[in-house]
């Protein structure tokens, strides 16, 4: 199946060094000696980048900067999500204030959701799960976007931006960077780019600065939009936005994650029994079809789900790692010893996270505006 990819729909495989070229990102390369030490970089989970060293530069100098990203509150929070959560905590250790826009007004507008399910799913999803895996709410704005402010000044500078943006792009541009345009889509598209670029705006942080958002690389058509028009606006100013790009944490069976489908994902509310029937039952393996075969031939842990997800979040331990990938390829650690091995490593992180969650009940409000 060929490739297709938008902010909406991710289909066939996907060749990461192809859509390099087609987006025009750049690959993420001699980063600082902070981001070796995270795994998502030293991985090359974060595969790539646009602008970054305005960011870089900020925080050598010891300017602010802001990263900035977004919740679609649609469906249960997944391990596919957490890639992001970290990277928030990432960038949060090193300095950055974190914006986190809520998308309650996209959900009713491109799925018929209503204001109350998003509120209710955004904060039992999403909003428990960030602050159990480590989101710090110092230097933190976590808004809706039904709701940016109860300050009149910085809400109204936030609404009226989406439409000052309004002015400055075309339908032909909607058009080129979404193919199916309508207005519902158009109307979320404009508040999206609010959400990127407001941070810059003097009722927020006082003037403009770099903002970085870190996206899969399926929603770049926001920010290629929005980097854009704001190119066209003098006043008020903006720095032009910086982004990352990290690659999809894949579904049981290969693909995207999908929330509406329980079975493509590890929810970080899983029992160890889901845990262990979606692994065995739904994971796709890269070994052979008989344990015969297996040993001579040996696995293909590129296309094995067990050891991608080992390899993006859940064994840390490089000389490890590298040792699984060795004895899969040679056959020496076969499919099902594979599959034990990664329910226990997620069982025993979900195990930690869940005691987390329950101690986040009576801190959900300290985190919302």
């Amino acid at each position: 199946m060929p490739q297709k990819i938008t902010p909406w729909e991710v289909e066939g495989y996907i060749n990461y060094d192809k859509l390099i070229k087609e987006f025009g990102v750049q690959s993420l390369n001699n980063l600082p000696k902070e981001f070796e030490k995270e795994l998502i970089f030293r991985r090359g989970i974060v595969f790539a980048h646009r602008d970054i060293q305005r960011v870089l530069e900020a925080k050598k100098n010891k300017k602010p900067f802001v990263m900035m990203t977004g919740l679609m509150p649609t469906g249960r929070f997944h391990i596919g999500h957490a890639l992001i959560v970290q990277q928030m905590i990432f960038w949060q250790k090193l300095g950055a204030k974190i914006y986190i826009t809520i998308a309650d007004v996209e959900a009713y507008l491109s799925r018929n959701q209503s204001f109350e399910d998003s509120r209710r799913i955004a904060i039992e999803e999403y909003i428990k799960n960030y602050i159990a895996l480590g989101l710090d709410k110092k230097n933190l704005e976590i808004y809706f976007q039904s709701e940016r402010s109860r300050d009149a000044k910085k809400s109204n500078a936030y609404y009226k931006l989406q439409n000052l943006l309004a002015r400055h792009v075309t339908f032909n541009e909607f058009k080129g960077a979404y193919g199916d345009v309508t207005p519902g889509k158009m109307l979320a598209s404009l508040l999206q780019a609010s959400d990127m670029l407001h941070p810059q705006l003097p009722e927020f942080e006082g003037g403009p600065l770099p903002v970085i958002v870190p996206v899969g690389i399926d929603q770049d058509p926001h920010l290629r939009l929005a980097r854009d028009i704001s190119k066209r606006i003098k006043s008020p100013e903006f720095v032009q936005l910086s982004s990352t790009y990290n690659i999809f944490m894949p579904s049981l069976s290969g693909g995207k994650m999908s929330s509406s489908d329980p079975n493509s994902f590890i929810a970080l509310t899983d029992s160890p029994t889901d845990v262990e029937n979606k692994i065995k039952r739904y994971a796709f393996s890269g070994g052979q079809q008989t344990l015969e075969e297996h040993r001579k031939k040996g696995g293909n842990p590129i296309i094995d789900v067990s050891f991608q997800y080992l390899r993006m979040m859940f064994e840390p331990d490089d000389k490890k790692l590298a040792k699984i990938e060795s004895d899969y390829k040679s056959g020496k650690l076969t499919t099902g010893e594979l599959k034990e091995y990664t329910i226990e490593k997620i069982n025993a992180f979900l195990k930690e996270h869940q005691k987390k969650r329950k101690l986040t009940e009576k801190q959900v409000n300290k985190f919302l505006m």
